[in-house]
């Protein structure tokens, strides 16, 4: 994959995590995103970063010490290490953090 294909994907990822983030009030869970990174802040200060590593050709996520990255796979974002699904990764994140279960759309 060349790197105007990697940043059209990893765009329309961004984007897809964005638009679910809108769903929420901002007082539970606020978001930012610029330049290939979505920061989403809770009310309590903690903040998950979603960024796009070029170079890497991946999507990683960071939530609280945790951290895991995703390559392209069969057509989802895939962590090499478990095999699991990014938009699973992050609503079980989210949702933990909320203390109820969401669903990235």
């Amino acid at each position: 994959m060349d790197k105007q294909e990697f940043s059209n994907l990893a765009d329309a990822c961004l984007e897809r995590v964005t638009a679910w983030l809108e769903t929420f009030d901002p007082d539970e869970v606020d978001y930012d995103s610029a330049d290939g990174v979505v920061t989403l802040e809770f009310s309590d200060g903690q903040k998950y970063v979603l960024n796009r590593q070029t170079a890497a050709s991946q999507m990683w996520f960071a939530a609280g010490a945790q951290a895991w990255h995703f390559d392209l796979e069969d057509g989802g974002w895939r962590c090499p290490k478990d095999g699991a699904d990014l938009y699973l990764r992050i609503a079980e994140a989210v949702s933990e953090k909320l203390g109820r279960p969401v669903q990235v759309q």
